[in-house]
């Protein structure tokens, strides 16, 4: 919910596009009325459970394996100091600040459920490193999905607590005091539950799963186009395509992507140049032509099962112990974090599959035996050209990789705290190898475009659809036609860039309007 380009904060569900908005175009944030009201109450119980002498976990314990320690009054402020500053042991590269931002975002929203016991102080200080632009330094190795990505979030919240490390707006890595004294947040000093509010959460996962889909929505799309254009370069049919052919088998997604292709190559001059079943003998295109349909539409119907996944976590309230509306306090296991984890390892697998059937198109084109009358490998003189041979080597590179990325990481558990914690999700391993998918997927269907572009040029005087050829202009714009060799690295890096910013979907729907 937006309020004048401020994200607010309450407790109902946040939106995929408020996540965006924070993550990646440095959205503020501001806590609701409802917000404060719902953490003040949930406070007021905890604060009573604190002064009780019967034990409550996470208020009065140590915490895991070390709950049945009851912990006395003089040392609570210590002992969530020392959660925080123990479980604040990340490893490894530093995590991409649209991931943190994101995940700071998500446990911001948990807080203000009220279910989490947290001061509306403490909550507003997080809102604050939000909307100020500093982010805290998280590593990529330490959670394990459960409970929650504990490391991740307590390195958040060693911030808050003006210790440890983070990048401010302008990317520079400086103190957390020190920033946070520029910026005029004042630290906090947790009490009596905050430091296991603030870390117990599957917040990383949610947020890298809310930033997949969306990219994977737009490379889906963009996998239509590029199945399109080669199919029209290759001298494909489109017939396969019709509505009443997909029709016999309804998936919705491979529907869609079926008339995706339908209005791409509607009114192509090369299509129409081998439709009289004389001139052209062949009575089926190959798999990866006929079938992109089937195997880009099962991406989407598994995309829109991991949406429905991410809406519903969206919706919810992580946290152990959990403050519930009666005012109790009750432990669960909400924090685990298989339901992530299974659709982040159903992406990684899909986006394999996409990209495996991207490259089969792209290997067509520059075969002689299979591209239908274009030169070996697209060259401008075979043999001293080599066109886009390699090219096709780094597209099998990379789809090489995916395939060895879509091995699950939630099929995996490893014990922890002294077998307390005795079955993990792996959730955050499936979302950073998730990322590493996505990033190779954009890369190997920017290796088709640049191929299929090439071909159709290639294909004149033929003349191509409207919409494929405003895909051909607009790469056009920074990579030149079909030629002699040239260095092929910054050409594919371009084609990349068109991928990644929406370009090619933005030249298509100029021409066909939008596409599902």
């Amino acid at each position: 919910m937006r309020d004048n380009g401020v994200v607010a904060v309450g407790p109902e569900p946040l939106s995929f596009q408020d996540v965006i908005d924070v993550a990646r175009h440095g959205a503020a944030v501001r806590l609701t009325d409802d917000a404060v009201a719902a953490m003040a109450a949930a406070r007021q119980r905890v604060d009573e459970l604190a002064e009780s002498p019967v034990p409550a976990y996470g208020v009065s314990t140590g915490f895991g394996a070390l709950a049945t320690r009851h912990i006395d009054p003089a040392l609570r402020a210590q002992l969530q100091r020392s959660l925080v500053r123990s479980h604040a042991a990340g490893n490894g590269p530093e995590v991409e600040t649209e991931v943190v931002r994101a995940l700071m975002l998500l446990r911001l929203h948990t807080l203000a459920t009220g279910h989490t016991g947290i001061r509306p102080v403490t909550a507003r200080t997080l809102a604050a490193l939000i909307s100020a632009g500093l982010t805290p330094v998280v590593h990529e190795y330490g959670s394990l999905g459960c409970s929650g990505d504990l490391a991740p979030l307590a390195h958040v919240a060693l911030t808050l607590m003006g210790e440890g490390v983070v990048r401010d707006r302008d990317g520079d890595l400086r103190p957390a005091a020190e920033a946070l004294k520029q910026a005029r947040i004042e630290p906090v000093e947790l009490a009596a539950k905050e430091g296991l509010a603030l870390i117990n959460g599957t917040d990383g996962m949610l947020g890298m799963l809310v930033l997949a889909v969306h990219d994977l929505t737009r490379l889906v799309r963009t996998a239509d186009v590029s199945a399109a254009m080669s199919v029209e370069a290759l001298l494909g049919t489109d017939r396969v395509f019709a509505p009443e052919l997909q029709a016999l088998r309804p998936h919705p997604g491979q529907a869609a992507s079926a008339a995706n292709m339908v209005k791409v190559l509607r009114d192509s001059g090369v299509m129409a140049s081998h439709r009289d079943p004389e001139a052209c003998t062949r009575v089926q295109d190959a798999y990866s032509l006929r079938c992109a349909p089937q195997v880009a539409g099962a991406v989407r119907d598994t995309l829109a099962h991991a949406a429905t996944v991410a809406e519903r976590e969206l919706a919810s309230a992580v946290d152990n112990p959990a403050v519930l509306a009666d005012g109790r306090v009750e432990s669960n296991g909400n924090f685990h974090g298989a339901p992530l984890a299974y659709v982040l390892d159903f992406l990684a697998v899909v986006a394999a599959d996409l990209a495996s059937m991207s490259e089969r198109r792209t290997d067509r084109f520059l075969d002689v035996a299979r591209n239908h009358g274009l030169p070996a490998f697209l060259a401008d003189d075979p043999g001293v050209d080599s066109g886009h041979m390699i090219a096709q080597y780094t597209q099998a590179a990379i789809v090489s990789e995916l395939k060895r990325l879509a091995v699950p990481a939630s099929v995996d558990s490893i014990p922890s705290s002294a077998m307390q914690e005795d079955h993990v999700s792996m959730g955050w391993s499936a979302a950073r190898k998730l990322r590493r998918s996505i990033d190779g997927l954009t890369r190997v269907l920017a290796i088709e475009v640049l191929t299929a572009a090439r071909a159709l040029d290639l294909r004149a005087p033929l003349r191509p659809a409207p919409a494929t050829a405003a895909v051909v202009r607009a790469l056009r714009e920074t990579v030149p036609a079909p030629g002699p060799d040239r260095f092929l690295a910054p050409e594919i890096d371009a084609a990349v860039r068109l991928v990644a910013d929406g370009g090619v979907i933005a030249a298509v729907e100029q021409v066909t309007g939008p596409l599902a």
